[in-house]
């Protein structure tokens, strides 16, 4: 249970349990692992194992972006809109869980021999599925966070479990599908392994998510008090929100940022280095690991929009330079990298909270789904991008696929197709994230004008939670 702590002020302050922060920790876990293995093998799944082409590619990632467009501001308004005993966020959480363990599986059952067409719209038909329900379950997920508590403090301690957890469950994604794919020299091209080994992690993701909605409670305020506004004028209060216009510039390039590199990386390990790609993981997620708890301390010193930006050049810098280097030091440019997305990971949503906190002073109304949908909507067409850009280069710079070369790995790349891997891994996302970090010197929630907007927060929190206990004294 969530305890209720005071300021100097004696105004009410809520803190976030031990307990709800493990099952928080523990969903965000699940759809890690399962978005891990998505985002690092869905392109060289369809493009190295199946051979599908690269105009085909573009045109799935095309039209899964506009189904993206669709869904998440859809979700993110209905969700703020239900009123149900279990809540606006829960029953979306557990009973979504099963779909979502069954659309992933079928990504990966592409058909091997079909025509590329028929490759196609399987692989199009089973993304929109799968996207839908991820939408779903991140949307509520995300949304829990800044609504359990006022304080930055305290949703910066279950950022900090949720992305420790997150960052296992990543891990995971990324070991599953090496130990399953099709290995170079091994001579066997069939996927049954790696298809079983999908239906394993999607059956463990939701049961995962489904235990998380058993034990997390919602704060029942906000969906029996505030009065949801209509459609049009939360759509324009959402998209007219400064704060919110350019945290989401930021964090479209995180996105992008993440998801180019994440898909990039068997194509180091396999093709640049030519070795196994756990050396790489462990050069990225034992740094990312130790610095996640280290943010805490940097946020005692500086505001949460300042730390970010700082975190961003780092990771920016130790991206940027891997293009260069020789191979021999290429996982020390990796381990930069990944201390300095340790900070993007924890505090990015923590801005996202503040905006939240601002509208809820305009409006009068918590709504976390309007703008975790708004923010979707915006940032999930970064990871089509990523993909297209990956497919594209890969093919610009003559890159010999295992499909074309009678399924087998072909090791002797020309110099242009190594080049553009680094450049995908390094030099593109590198400069998205410095870009980013010289974005932010406009996010205006900072200084006082952020003190006063926490201390209004409080207050509204406080009339609400009175009300509530008013009503149900009536009931």
């Amino acid at each position: 249970m969530e305890t209720i702590a005071s300021d100097t002020n004696s105004k009410q302050i809520r803190t976030i349990s031990t307990k709800t922060r493990i099952y928080y920790g523990l969903a965000s876990m699940g759809m890690a692992v399962v978005s891990g293995i998505y985002g690092v093998l869905l392109t060289i799944y369809y493009q190295d194992y199946l051979g599908l082409g690269a105009n085909w590619i573009a045109l799935a990632m095309a039209f899964y972006a506009v189904w993206n467009a669709l869904n998440d501001p859809i979700f993110g308004q209905i969700t703020d809109r239900t009123r149900s005993k279990l809540g606006r966020r829960i029953p979306y959480l557990r009973f979504t869980a099963p779909f979502f363990a069954l659309t992933f599986s079928l990504v990966w059952f592409a058909p091997e021999h079909a025509p590329e067409a028929s490759q196609f719209i399987w692989m199009l038909v089973t993304m929109l599925l799968y996207d839908t329900c991820y939408t779903i379950l991140g949307l509520v997920h995300g949304t829990l966070m800044p609504e359990l508590s006022e304080s930055d403090q305290e949703r910066g301690k279950l950022s900090i479990v949720s992305t420790l957890f997150g960052l296992l469950g990543t891990i995971i994604g990324f070991l599953v599908p090496d130990f399953f794919r099709p290995k170079a020299g091994s001579g066997d091209v069939s996927m049954l392994s790696l298809q079983l080994s999908m239906i394993a992690v999607g059956i463990i993701a939701a049961f995962l998510i489904i235990l998380a909605s058993y034990n997390i409670k919602e704060r029942r305020e906000f969906s029996q008090v505030d009065q949801p506004l209509g459609w049009w004028p939360a759509i324009k209060s959402t998209l007219t929100s400064k704060s919110f216009i350019v945290f989401v510039i930021a964090n479209f390039m995180c996105t992008f940022m993440f998801s180019i590199c994440m898909g990039a990386i068997y194509y180091v390990a396999d093709y640049v280095i030519q070795g196994g790609v756990i050396p790489l993981l462990a050069a990225l997620f034992i740094p990312l690991t130790i610095g996640v708890p280290l943010v805490q301390f940097v946020l005692k010193k500086v505001e949460p929009v300042v730390a970010f930006q700082g975190y961003l050049v780092l990771g920016g810098l130790g991206l940027i330079v891997l293009t260069f280097l020789p191979v021999d030091f290429i996982p020390l440019s990796i381990a930069i990298f990944g201390f300095g997305y340790s900070g993007v990971q924890v505090i990015n949503y923590l801005l996202l909270g503040q905006v939240i906190d601002e509208d809820e002073i305009r409006t009068g109304v918590r709504r976390e789904g309007s703008f975790y949908g708004a923010n979707a909507l915006i940032t999930k067409p970064a990871q089509s991008l990523a993909i297209t850009i990956t497919a594209s280069a890969l093919a610009a710079g003559q890159f010999v696929t295992r499909n074309s070369n009678n399924g087998a790995i072909f090791l002797d790349q020309p110099e242009t197709a190594l080049f553009a891997i680094r450049a995908v891994m390094g030099l593109i996302p590198g400069v998205t994230l410095v870009i980013a970090a010289m974005i932010l010197f406009a996010f205006p929630l900072r200084g006082e004008r952020l003190k006063k907007i926490k201390a209004e927060i409080l207050r509204m929190h406080n009339e609400k939670q009175e009300k509530l206990e008013e009503l149900e004294s009536q009931a």
